[in-house]
């Protein structure tokens, strides 16, 4: 039987089919995990899983100063222009060691501060104190990662992803197989060196091709480009997993430390699902917006991937909410609390999904005022919503917020997109 060529030759249909068989392999294998994590540490272990991966955010971000962006653009617009790469990773050599050094010596003479302001005790300092080693390692990943991301090497990119998943997992499951919290934590910490590795095995052969390692220098020609990523990224990345911090820590405080389990469980769900997007975003999104420059051809490019995703996204999502009990009775025994959570998780989800890759627009132009005015924007509602509605519908509120803030969010984005297009072609541009 013959394909017919609109689907062959679509590659957002090819990076998405391709997407969703790891993401497939991904959420079995996190089902077990996660039933494992519920049954051994119960409530309170998923809450500290979910603060020690909202660490790791943050250290993302921070530890390269945000710049993997920055990277996945420049390496789409540059890929055969290999001196104008050499000034991009000489730039981006010197934001890692700086980004490095700064939050690992912080974090490891701060160790025990942010374990009593995260954790409410000193027990964890040590762990931070190991983390902050690793923290070179989590720079050097995130940004060869976007290299692997600008070239649009979704087949590599499907390798990486599903190997180094495996392999961390497996990690995972031997520390927490014995109910070791903080050897669990610490599994999660050295996911990224597991992720480099598997990265220079797979990836290493073509990364030569295009970084010259002997003609990098300490150059900061791509200083002012990239950090306006940084910008992007402190407010898309850091804030955004310290809010979340925060609002662990109000439901714990407010109801009680098995609420809090509860939404990171089903957060923890939502984040698995949502990294079939993701990919989408870094390898075909962000690479094509860059090069569109009327108003036209982005609604066009817009839709086409709105009817290349949303149904599969949507319906994923109508199976997730329907056998929620089902998820429930298998991954987290106990956890009936989790029900009520779901069908706003999920439209919350569905409405973000449509809103992120029009907002992706920003990231591919480098509109940082634009990108960081309706993310600042989006964090605040999403902290005061969850604040206000926390009072009268308890954990509930978290995921009603998430579902209004994303709402509001997308309406924001249509206009400052639009108003963006006008602009420019007032201008000529």
């Amino acid at each position: 039987m013959k394909i017919p060529k609109f689907i062959r030759e679509n590659i957002v249909l090819k990076i998405t089919s391709l997407n969703a068989v790891v993401i497939t392999i991904r959420l079995v294998i996190s089902g077990f995990v996660q039933w494992l994590l519920a049954s051994t540490l119960g409530e309170v272990g998923i809450a500290r899983i979910g603060q020690i991966r909202n660490i790791m955010g943050m250290l993302t971000s921070i530890s390269s100063l945000g710049i993997f962006n920055g990277i996945v653009k420049y390496v789409a617009e540059h890929k055969g222009n290999k001196p104008e790469l050499n000034k991009l990773f000489s730039t981006a050599t010197v934001f890692i060691i700086v980004g490095s050094l700064i939050s690992g010596i912080v974090l490891f003479f701060g160790a025990d501060f942010f374990s009593r302001l995260i954790f409410k005790s000193d027990e964890f300092g040590y762990v931070l104190r190991i983390i902050s080693f690793i923290i070179p390692f989590i720079a050097l990943n995130r940004s060869v990662n976007g290299i692997v991301n600008g070239l649009s090497e979704y087949k590599n990119y499907a390798k990486i992803e599903l190997l180094s998943y495996v392999l961390s997992i497996s990690v995972f499951v031997l520390a927490i197989y014995n109910a070791n919290l903080k050897a669990a934590m610490l599994a999660i910490a050295i996911a990224p060196i597991i992720q480099l590795i598997v990265i220079i095995v797979v990836f290493g052969k073509v990364v030569k091709r295009y970084v010259s390692y002997k003609s990098l220098s300490f150059g900061l020609d791509y200083k002012n480009s990239l950090l306006a990523f940084t910008l992007m990224s402190f407010i898309s990345t850091f804030l955004l997993n310290y809010i979340e911090l925060n609002i662990i820590g109000l439901v714990e405080h407010k109801i009680s430390v098995n609420e809090a389990g509860y939404w990171t469980a089903v957060s923890f769900i939502s984040k698995n699902y949502m990294v079939f997007a993701s990919g989408l975003f870094t390898l075909y999104v962000i690479p094509r917006f860059a090069n569109i420059h009327t108003k036209e051809a982005f609604k066009q490019e817009v839709f086409k991937i709105y009817k290349t995703i949303l149904p599969i996204f949507g319906l994923g999502m109508l199976l997730v909410y329907l056998l929620r009990n089902v998820i429930i009775d298998i991954i987290y025994p106990d956890f009936k609390g989790m029900e009520p959570l779901f069908k706003w998780q999920l439209w919350g989800d569905f409405v973000r999904l449509c809103a992120l890759v029009i907002a992706h627009q920003f990231l591919a132009k480098k509109m940082v005022k634009s990108f960081v005015i309706t993310e600042i924007i989006s964090l605040i509602l999403f902290y005061v919503l969850t604040v206000v509605f926390i009072s009268y519908f308890n954990t509930e509120g978290v995921v009603i917020a998430h579902l209004v803030r994303y709402i509001i969010y997308f309406v924001i984005i249509i206009f400052v997109i639009g108003m963006g297009f006008k602009n420019s072609s007032e201008k000529g541009i």
